[in-house]
C-alpha cells in the first residue's frame, strides 16, 4: 500500500475571489463517492465524508461523515464521529460520537459525549487532566489494594461470592 499524504484543500472561491479568513483555515475533504487507503495527514481540520482505510493525524478538529466508512487509527485534537469507525481514536480534547455514529476500537480521550443512539464497543478511557505520555501503549493496572479479610468484607472476589452463595445452601 503506496503512503498517501493529504494536506489542504483551499476553500472555493466566492465571486471570483477567494474569500478570507484568516481564523479559519482551509478544511480537508473526502467526499462521499471518494475511496483512499494510506496515510492521511492534515494540518488543519478536516472531513471524511467517504471511505478510508489507513491512519489519519489531524491538527485541528476531524468530522467522520454520517455515511463515511472508516478503518483507520485516528489522532486528532477533537474528533466527532457520526459514521462507521472501526480503529483506535485518540482525541486529546473530545470524543463526540453523535446518534448515528458508531465507533469500533478502543480510545483515550480528554471527554467524551455519545449522543443517544450512538454506539461504541471498545474501552475508552478519559483523561480530563490530558493524556498521559507514552499514550498509546496499554495503561498497565495497578493491583488493587488489599483489605485484611473481616465478617463484613471477605476479602477476594471469589470469597465474596462463596459468601454470598454460602447463605443459600
Amino acid at each position: 500500500m503506496a503512503d498517501t499524504g493529504l494536506e489542504m484543500i483551499a476553500a472555493p472561491a466566492v465571486n471570483g475571489e477567494r474569500e478570507s479568513h484568516p481564523a479559519e483555515s482551509p478544511v480537508t475533504v473526502l467526499a462521499k463517492e471518494d475511496a483512499l487507503s494510506g496515510r492521511l495527514q492534515i494540518r488543519s481540520s478536516g472531513s471524511v465524508l467517504g471511505t478510508f482505510s489507513g491512519q489519519i493525524e489531524c491538527e485541528g478538529d476531524l468530522m467522520i461523515g454520517p455515511d463515511a466508512h472508516v478503518e483507520a487509527d485516528i489522532r486528532a485534537a477533537r474528533v466527532t464521529i457520526a459514521g462507521y469507525v472501526r480503529g483506535n481514536v485518540v482525541a486529546p480534547a473530545r470524543l463526540k460520537i453523535t446518534s448515528s455514529g458508531r465507533l469500533e476500537g478502543d480510545a483515550r480521550v480528554g471527554a467524551l459525549v455519545v449522543q443517544e443512539g450512538g454506539v461504541h464497543h471498545g474501552v475508552i478511557r478519559v483523561h480530563p487532566e490530558g493524556i498521559p505520555e507514552g499514550g498509546d501503549q496499554s495503561v498497565i493496572e495497578a493491583r488493587p489494594r488489599t483489605i485484611a479479610p473481616s465478617a463484613n468484607n471477605p476479602g477476594h472476589p471469589v470469597d465474596r461470592v462463596k459468601k454470598f452463595w454460602g447463605e443459600f445452601f
